[in-house]
């Protein structure tokens, strides 16, 4: 058993760049020593912007043996009536690289065949790695690469060096044009950038230690949590926690060091996610808040690659340059006011929101409308909600066109709820501007008012409408406009909202807009858009209640099947599915689906239309009890829906199963009478529609089967 220690050397990476390179080269290596039988027993990496390491732990001193099998041509054939080797055999033995008197004769299902059966042995493991690290090193994918010297490999930056070491010796690859050898870098500035000798895992992580490199994100990621702590313990301010900014500081620094710095108080009279933006996006410095109040302070702290005996230099340096982006956000900030949002709404025109569909113009006026029209169908006989929903909707774009979103594009909305507030528009219509486009990914901050939700499902259903009118729709992996991720908003933001609603009412109200502002659909959109775009919803709904609920694949497919083509109320669907997976756990429910399941299997085999059940035409008591139970049920079930009542509703269904096991017992469905077997059909036909009256039950699986 040995150690395997492979460390790439390069120009400063990208800290983005970092985790999915150490997540991509930690599974390319575990999958090429399992491809090449090398065992091993585990597998670790470590990173900073200089250097990738992979280090494997117990590695075996050679490849598994393995045996070999291939067949051949059959007896008959490989060798003539005198019991000679045929041509074929000869053949066969030379391509396999055996001798013709090594093959084996066994019988098969076919006959007799021939076998050639080889034993490979294993080769060393360091002749192995030697023919396969350059390839592991060569295919590391990035999201942007390039090429540097002659050998054309392509990497996020230039290697520079690579360390390759098997069992504390030297493996002679090469790799993007350098040679491996035990010689790694220091730290640019505190190791002075000195080579340095190491032998294994654990004299590397110490010597690159002393020379400034803590090669291990997490140690320093604990080193900078440890550093921040302390600085707010001593100043007395509180972190405005972001965990992107941390892993920005772990995967920046090798040797991080955390300070703490100052800018003007007079900037404070920006608003302060003006000030948290370009702190964070301009020099990836952390924001700090006064205790107590929540105030932003006037301070920041910065994550440097260096620690030297005065730091006040460096402090100063960052200071100066924060204090030029705070000027130049607090210039924007001023120019933006002088310009009322109406005017700047006027000018949507003068932007393409997409080449298919116009310009943001068009999107804005038809958000209005349809924001307009969601507000008066949840709140019908109240203007007010209207009122300030078309108003936030006429604005809401507005920032589009001001400095500071145009500098900090993650700043639009909420720039847009600020300057409307300056404007003297009301709390409702700036609140609702600013929570337009929220949540912000898929587990993010939802709208918390009413008209911030109205305003962010009129803008997201918008979108989705109106791509899939052109025909832009998500394919495979492929989703540039983040249409599912617009989807998953809409279902979390009406369940989570408890929001009793049609969405299929909205969805068709999208469609119908953007129809009218002209634009040329794909083919067939006009029939199936609305089914298109229920079946892309309904995707984020099975998503959703499977992660956030648990529930069953076939208790959801059972309820979204039976919901196509009627009102789309999302938290009764949820409701239903949550009612029927409880149901679904008692001891009589999967026979009960077994009955059911063939009484749907027989009238969907013939086709069978309702037609009346004639009672005269009973010749079993069996008949009659189920056309009784059904008859009894029905009224229950159907009073139990309309109330929302699912558990009481599903307990009806569940009492027809003795009817059920009865009637299937004591008659025959195909009788020789053809009215006799109309009749039964009929009957299994109410049986089939008042369970298809709650949810296809047709999907749900017998968990026995």
């Amino acid at each position: 058993m040995a150690e395997l220690l492979l460390e790439i050397g390069v120009e400063e990476l990208p800290y983005q760049f970092i985790v999915p390179a150490l997540t991509s080269l930690k599974e390319s290596t575990a999958r090429l020593l399992n491809d090449q039988r090398i065992a091993f027993q585990s597998v670790r990496t470590m990173g900073t912007p200089r250097r990738l390491t992979i280090v494997v732990d117990g590695l075996a001193a050679k490849q598994t043996s393995m045996t070999k099998e291939a067949m051949g041509p059959s007896k008959a054939v490989a060798f003539d009536h005198a019991g000679q080797p045929t041509k074929a055999a000869i053949g066969f033995a030379a391509g396999q690289g055996v001798a013709v008197q090594d093959l084996q004769v066994r019988q098969t299902p076919k006959g007799e065949y021939l076998f050639a059966v080889k034993r490979e042995e294993g080769r060393p493991t360091p002749a192995v790695l030697i023919d396969t690290l350059p390839q592991l090193v060569s295919g590391l994918p990035f999201p942007k690469a390039m090429k540097w010297n002659e050998t054309g490999v392509r990497f996020a930056r230039p290697v520079r060096w690579v360390v390759a070491l098997y069992g504390g010796s030297v493996l002679p690859i090469e790799a993007a044009g350098i040679k491996a050898t035990n010689q790694t870098k220091g730290h640019r500035v505190v190791g002075g950038g000195k080579w340095v000798s190491v032998r294994d895992a654990a004299s590397y992580m110490s010597t690159l230690e002393r020379q400034g490199v803590i090669t291990d994100p997490q140690r320093r990621r604990k080193l900078i949590e440890e550093q921040i702590a302390a600085i707010c313990h001593k100043t007395g301010f509180q972190l405005n926690e972001d965990e992107a900014l941390l892993d920005q500081a772990v995967y920046s620094t090798e040797l991080p060091h955390a300070i703490i710095g100052s800018f003007k108080e007079a900037y404070l009279e920006v608003p302060e996610e003006i000030l948290i933006t370009s702190m964070k996006e301009h020099q990836g410095f952390f924001s700090l808040r006064q205790k107590g109040t929540g105030k932003l302070a006037a301070h920041f702290i910065t994550v440097t690659n260096n620690r030297a005996k005065d730091m006040s230099l460096i402090r100063e340096g960052n200071e100066r340059v924060l204090a030029a982006r705070l000027a130049d956000a607090k210039f924007f900030f001023d120019e933006d006011r002088k310009v009322r949002l109406d005017e700047r709404a006027k000018k949507l025109g003068g932007i393409t929101f997409h080449q298919k569909l116009g310009t943001m113009a068009h999107k804005q006026e038809r958000v209005r409308k349809l924001a307009g029209f969601i507000a008066a169908h949840l709140a019908a006989g109240q203007d007010e909600l209207r009122q300030t929903c078309e108003r936030a909707a006429t604005l809401a774009k507005a920032d589009l066109l001001t400095g500071i979103v145009g500098e900090f594009p993650e700043l639009q909305g909420i720039m847009g709820g600020e300057y409307a507030r300056h404007e003297g528009e009301s709390d409702a219509v700036a609140q609702a501007i600013r929570e337009q486009y929220l949540p912000k990914a898929i587990e993010g901050e939802l709208p918390k008012t009413v008209a911030g939700r109205v305003l962010s499902l009129a803008d997201r259903l918008d979108s989705i409408a109106a791509f899939f009118h052109v025909g832009i729709v998500p394919t495979g992996s492929e989703d540039p406009f983040a249409l599912r991720r617009h989807a998953t908003a809409v279902v979390r933001i009406v369940l989570e909202a408890n929001m009793r609603t049609d969405l299929a009412t909205y969805i068709d109200h999208a469609m119908n807009l953007v129809s009218k502002d002209g634009f040329k659909s794909v083919p067939g959109f006009e029939r199936e858009g609305q089914r298109r775009i229920t079946d892309f919803v309904f995707e984020r709904v099975r998503h959703y209640v499977r992660i956030v609920h648990a529930l069953r694949d076939d208790v959801i497919e059972a309820v979204l099947k039976s919901a196509h083509g009627k009102t789309i109320d999302l938290v009764d669907l949820v409701l239903k599915m949550t009612a029927l997976e409880t149901v679904t756990t008692r001891a009589e429910f999967d026979p009960l689906i077994v009955g059911f399941k063939r009484a749907h299997r027989l009238v969907g085999k013939e086709q069978w239309t309702r037609e009346p059940v004639e009672e005269v035409r009973f010749q079993h008591a069996a008949e009659s009890a189920l056309h009784k139970a059904v008859t009894d049920e029905r009224s229950r079930v159907e009073a139990s829906v309309k109330a929302g009542e699912y558990e009481r509703a599903l307990e009806a269904l569940v009492r027809l199963k003795p009817a059920i096991d009865d009637f299937f017992s004591a008659v025959m469905v195909n009788a020789d009478d053809k009215a006799v077997r109309s009749n039964r059909l009929s009957l299994l036909k109410d049986v089939d529609e008042l369970f298809m009256s709650f949810a296809d039950f047709s999907q749900i699986v017998v968990q026995g089967a």
